[in-house]
């Protein structure tokens, strides 16, 4: 692959084209499951952390999540940080709208086929680290009949090291596929990546899938099957 001469404003219109998508997706219910396993010195599955929630409204159109399945967790070499949490939610599936590009810096990389689509290939990165907050550095493949991102590459950023706290994120893909023949969403983030924390490496995997979107309009009456209690937030 070579880069040629980058198209222009790039990262700008996939931030359009992003803030579009994003919009949409407010409007669709999904459900969500995600599963990290960790693994002993063996290869071994050693503990595993498994939850499914539905991203749905309420009858007066509030957006919330509500569990399906309740949290289980036999993690015992790792441990899930509220920061995890955020990037689940934040980072992995969506990355680059309007409102953030200015945040953002951007490497073209030229271009190639991914997944059967003619793609832009865009390195992104942030401008500088601000405190307490979360970001994406990475690849987004771009579509280039319509400036949709098929697939990015990358991991949360910053790891989060002091003296006394090691944060580690793994590297993650994420990919996108057509819904209802407009838009393209997140259907899969994967991850398998060794944390090299100062105790010990550690390998894990991260399986997170987006099913069942469905749009909920006015006229809309979308259920899930039962009606769990809505769950408090991450935080």
């Amino acid at each position: 692959m070579q880069a040629a001469d980058p198209p222009s404003g790039l990262l700008r219109r996939i931030a359009e084209a992003e803030t579009k998508s994003a919009a949409a997706r407010a409007n669709y219910t999904y459900r969500q499951s995600l599963t990290i396993q960790e693994f002993n010195n063996a290869g071994v599955t050693a503990g595993q952390y498994h939850e499914v929630r539905d991203i749905t409204f309420s009858p007066n159109r509030v957006r919330y999540e509500q569990v399906v399945e309740q949290p289980q967790n036999t993690l015992t070499r790792i441990k899930l940080t509220p920061e995890d949490f955020a990037d689940l939610r934040d980072i992995q599936p969506y990355l680059l709208t309007s409102d953030q590009v200015s945040l953002y810096e951007g490497k073209y990389k030229g271009e190639e086929t991914m997944d059967g689509e003619r793609c832009f290939v865009e390195y992104v990165r942030p401008r500088q680290i601000l405190s307490g907050q979360r970001f994406f550095e990475g690849t987004l493949w771009v579509r280039q009949s319509d400036l949709a991102v098929i697939r990015t590459e990358g991991q949360a950023v910053p790891q989060i090291e002091t003296l006394r706290q090691q944060n580690l994120f793994p590297h993650f893909t994420t990919l996108r596929r057509p819904i209802d023949g407009q838009w393209v969403f997140p259907v899969e983030t994967y991850a398998d990546d060794t944390l090299f924390f100062r105790a010990r490496p550690q390998r894990i995997r991260i399986i997170v899938r987006y099913l069942n979107y469905q749009h909920f309009g006015t006229e809309s009456s979308v259920k899930f099957g039962e009606q769990p209690q809505p769950s408090p937030p991450q935080h």
